[in-house]
């Protein structure tokens, strides 16, 4: 197993609850291809250096895993 770590921004426009539900579904995407989570760390709302799509905030979730290869494929 390979060691990743990915980090992904989710609009501001999103309420506490669906931020949750987005992270809990973009992980269980490599646990349910058999990855070992290693670590989990919510930065939450954070100032984007740059714009992305007019938004200049953006949820921030940070993730650590071991997985095979082909789970990076699948997560992409």
């Amino acid at each position: 197993m390979n060691n990743y770590e990915t980090v992904f921004i989710l609009t501001p426009d999103l309420s506490e609850a669906q931020v949750k539900e987005a992270v809990v579904k973009f992980v269980g995407i490599p646990k349910g291809e058999g990855a070992e989570m290693v670590n989990e760390k919510n930065w939450g709302l954070k100032q984007l250096a740059y714009q992305i799509k007019k938004k200049t905030t953006g949820y921030s979730q940070h993730v650590e895993f071991q997985a095979q290869q082909q789970t990076i494929a699948v997560l992409e």
